[in-house]
């Protein structure tokens, strides 16, 4: 299973890589609605998918790659609970950076920078060893996700707007893209609940259109967002001995799945002058193909069936963007 802050997908799948069933639920959220709450999602797609007589145990092994499985102490709750609930005779649970690693690199070593509504990253190296950052935001020292460029946006719209910074295009964007006559109205919308605040997300395209087209504040924060992509890549690069090494650096997350244009490019510059060795690879199937991998390595059953599951997805994801 792949859960996330806005859904949860779960797959059953044969040893033989074979896709036997799949099915989607609400926002996978333990550090919200309790850790009960959250694998109650599991079992009600599982019975959605396989049918109302379906019962526990649902398969031998569950590998589970979630969001809000941040530390060791929260990966093993979870862990627990599925175990107590009967899904199936073993679990493995994971932060979700691990299944973007394992969907995006060729093989189960690398590291992973993930950058959706937040951003993470992982590694880990051919001989086992993990590199992890607690991930819980500020807290912890991250910058960026989806909702943290967001803010940001916001925060420099509405300083050109009242004149405690600089002019920038990004102040007639967030007016243009919420229909307000101010940036402040876009503010006290989201203060007093009437903007979700997670609408936020959708200002990182306001953000790239502004950078591309040249604006000196978009480019400043995107600039910034590369950095602090690249150093959570080298950081665990470093941390495994791996920073001189062939090595594959994947990249996840709908900020970075989107290819944009100038981020891309920084990306690469950044990392060919720290990790000149590292081979940037954005991820091309969904993050329950990396959860699925890792479910065959602890079966001992990758190779051909990795191959066989993985042509499935990717037969499935042309599918939905063609139609």
């Amino acid at each position: 299973m792949d859960g996330g802050n806005s859904k949860t997908d779960v797959a059953l799948i044969g040893e033989d890589g074979s896709v036997l069933a799949t099915g989607r639920g609400t926002a996978f959220e333990p550090q919200r609605a309790g850790v009960g709450a959250a694998i109650d999602v599991i079992g009600e797609i599982a019975r959605r998918m396989l049918g109302p007589g379906a019962a526990a145990p649902y398969a031998d092994h569950v590998a589970a790659y979630v969001a809000g499985a941040d530390l060791p102490a929260e990966e093993r709750a979870l862990r627990e609970e599925i175990l107590t609930r009967g899904y199936a005779r073993e679990a493995v649970v994971g932060n979700d950076t691990f299944a973007l690693l394992r969907a995006g690199a060729s093989g189960p070593s690398g590291v992973a920078v993930v950058c959706g509504a937040g951003i993470n990253a992982v590694g880990v190296s051919p001989t086992g060893q993990v590199a992890r950052f607690p991930a819980l935001g500020r807290l912890t020292g991250d910058w960026g996700g989806g909702l943290g460029l967001g803010e940001e946006v916001l925060w420099h719209a509405v300083r050109a707007e009242d004149g405690r910074g600089p002019a920038t295009a990004l102040e007639r964007a967030v007016r243009g893209h919420f229909g307000t006559r101010t940036v402040e109205e876009v503010s006290l919308a989201v203060h007093f609940g009437d903007l979700p605040y997670a609408r936020l997300q959708d200002l990182v395209p306001v953000l790239m259109s502004a950078a591309e087209a040249g604006d000196a504040v978009a480019r400043s924060v995107v600039a910034r967002l590369a950095e602090e992509v690249t150093i959570l890549g080298v950081v665990a690069l470093r941390r495994l001995g791996l920073l001189g090494s062939p090595v594959e650096v994947v990249l996840g997350g709908g900020v970075l799945t989107a290819r944009d244009p100038l981020l891309s490019a920084m990306l690469e510059e950044r990392f060919a002058g720290q990790a000149p060795q590292a081979k940037l690879v954005v991820v091309d199937v969904p993050p329950i193909v990396g959860s699925a991998l890792l479910g065959l390595d602890r079966l001992g059953a990758a190779g051909k069936a990795g191959e066989r599951l993985r042509a499935h997805f990717r037969a499935a994801t042309r599918g939905a963007a063609a139609g």
